[in-house]
This record gives structure tokens, sequence and C-alpha cells, in this order.
């Protein structure tokens, strides 16, 4: 459904599209970072974005690429990319939590600050 080939998923607009067929038109939406790095606006996007669909009960999924230390340290690494749900935040919605199914260092489940994570998504995007 989503096009997943041995290059992996073209885009995020394919996770919007399938969760949409299967959970409802309009539940989900794209959002684009297509700056290298992530504004203070695309941030605060972020932040809001996960923290009303957390509260709805629906992840959102964010389409990253590179690496990444998250809050224990422990360092991340996708260089040609990877999609990741974001399961929860805290703080505010100042800090994610994510559940990481091919993660390989400690557990699948790890904190990162958003902005970390706008970063991580920079050049790409997310289906909230």
């Amino acid at each position: 459904m989503l096009g997943t080939t041995e290059d992996g998923t073209p885009s995020v607009n394919d996770a919007t599209r399938v969760l949409n067929q299967q959970l409802g038109k309009g539940k989900y939406h794209t959002v684009e970072i297509s700056d290298a790095k992530a504004s203070k606006a695309q941030v605060d996007k972020l932040k809001a974005d996960v923290v009303a669909a957390i509260n709805a009960g629906k992840p959102v999924v964010a389409n990253i690429a590179g690496t990444m230390t998250d809050d224990n340290g422990d360092v991340h690494s996708y260089e040609g990319g990877h999609y990741l749900p974001i399961v929860g935040y805290s703080n505010g919605g100042a800090t994610v939590k994510i559940a990481d199914s091919a993660d390989t260092v400690g557990s699948p489940y790890y904190d990162i600050s958003t902005d970390k994570v706008a970063n991580w998504i920079a050049t790409r995007g997310y289906a909230a």
C-alpha cells in the first residue's frame, strides 16, 4: 500500500495517504520541513502537532534521515532514511517518545527533544 521497494518508501505523503485510507479521510496531514535545518516555527508546529495527535490517540509518523543522539546519550543512525512513530510526549511537547522497531541500541523506546527530532526530519516531513 505504501509503494515500498528495496529502495524504501518514496515519501511521507505515502504514509499519510495510507493512514487516511485505513483510518478515515482527513485523519492525517503531511507537514514538510524542506530546509536542512528546522526553523523555530517548524519546531513549534511539530510540538503542537505531536501534542494534538497524541492527545487524539494517534501517533505521528516521522520520516527521518541521519544520526541523532537521544536524551540518554544513545546514538541512532539512519543515513539512508527511516520512518519512526512518535508515540508520546512530555514537558508540554518539548520531548517526544519514539517507538523504534529497528533500534539496535538498548530499548526500542527512547526520548528525544522535539527540536532535535525536527532537525532529524529536516529535508523530509511527517504525518500527523
